[in-house]
């Protein structure tokens, strides 16, 4: 967010990764300019372009806006939105667009704004152009960066969006079944919002969402592959660990995006999951808990200079949700059977990559091994 609020600046910038949220804080000032401006001849030009002379036509529309005075008197808002050209796209890179946009900044350091205010709502922009200065030097900017895996606290704040999501529909969610859901959607802004609009649409005139609500409608993302896969090999139940297997079998040979060894490194991650929480168990930092509220704040109280550097193998930079699925299941498993899960794994690796074998019997084969007692 900006230092200085945008009401006391005529020209604002909003962008970033986080499409949804650029969009929604977009449309909030939009809203909030017109309301105290006034006036009727608010003007929205669509900055999403696929070449350079639809990116120039724009530029003219936003040009002619900035100098049209209202015909009803009072204020203007002049908002290109959804633009696509301020970064590394192709139309951003052409020689009559970077021309034009240097145009523009000089005639914004001199422009006078008065009543007209000037929003501009973009993906993410390349921050050593000279549009880009200008807006920051004579506006506001404010930036939404995607969600990532790689922040600290993803998952808490995947949980936040959820909810205010939820309640702006008149909705409540369980704190395990927003777990589960953002568990299932992962670090996606857009995708977390349209569930949640899904699941609202789902439960009807019930006020609060469970996870069973959860369980039967939300879209899994490649964020979340082979979760429930996962999750079945954790309860160790054979019959539902096969089912899962043939469902995720059927994706991959339906979405190209999706691979065998997509679903293989899902389990591996599993498997170690179920290791970490073991051991934490074992060194008393965690207890079994059938309820969700009560587990995770037994994670803010895990000595953190006891947990690896990397995040790869860091317990504490997973999701929670799934590390209390797994301290439910891992009392199935004991630590050989873990270890030695591991290697089956690694070998149906390698029979995967080396070999030219038949992938689903591969790993049909491998779970079979892990999940059979009698090994």
């Amino acid at each position: 967010m900006p230092a200085v609020p945008v009401a006391t600046k005529p020209v604002c910038l909003v962008c970033g990764d986080d499409e949804f949220a650029v969009k929604e804080r977009a449309r909030e000032i939009f809203k909030k300019w017109a309301s105290e401006i006034g006036g009727s001849d608010h003007e929205t030009i669509d900055g999403s372009v696929s070449n350079a002379s639809d990116a120039l036509r724009a530029l003219a529309k936003l040009r002619e806006g900035l100098q049209t005075l209202p015909f009803f008197g009072g204020g203007k808002v002049v908002w290109l939105q959804n633009c696509n050209f301020l970064g590394e796209e192709r139309a951003a890179a052409a020689k009559d667009v970077t021309e034009t946009l240097a145009d523009l900044s000089a005639e914004l350091k001199t422009f006078e704004f008065g009543t007209v205010r000037l929003l501009i709502s973009a993906g993410k922009v390349d921050k050593r152009k000279t549009i880009y200065k200008t807006l920051e030097k004579i506006g506001a900017v404010e930036s939404f960066d995607g969600l990532s895996v790689d922040d600290k606290d993803w998952a808490g704040e995947a949980e936040g969006m959820a909810i205010r999501a939820l309640r702006a529909l008149k909705k409540d969610i369980t704190d395990e079944a927003v777990a589960k859901l953002v568990a299932n959607v992962g670090p996606n802004a857009r995708q977390l919002h349209s569930e949640s609009e899904k699941l609202a649409m789902y439960v009807g005139d019930r006020s609060e969402i469970e996870i069973a609500d959860v369980d039967a409608i939300v879209t899994r993302n490649k964020q979340a592959r082979a979760f429930a896969l996962g999750d079945a090999l954790g309860e160790r139940n054979l019959p539902v660990l096969l089912k899962c297997l043939d469902e995720e079998l059927w994706e991959v040979r339906r979405d190209p995006s999706k691979s065998e060894i997509g679903l293989l490194y899902g389990l591996i991650s599993k498997v170690r999951t179920l290791i970490f929480v073991k051991e934490m168990m074992a060194q008393g930092w965690l207890k079994p808990s059938r309820d969700f509220n009560s587990f995770r704040p037994q994670l803010a109280r895990v000595p953190v200079d006891e947990m690896p550097e990397d995040k790869k193998f860091n317990p504490l930079s997973m999701n929670p949700y799934v590390l209390f699925r797994a301290s439910n299941q891992v009392g199935k498993y004991s630590q050989a059977e873990l270890v030695r899960a591991m290697s089956i794994l690694l070998e149906c690796n390698q029979k995967l990559v080396s070999r030219s074998l038949d992938e689903s019997l591969v790993l049909q084969h491998a779970l079979v091994q892990i999940v059979n007692r009698a090994a």
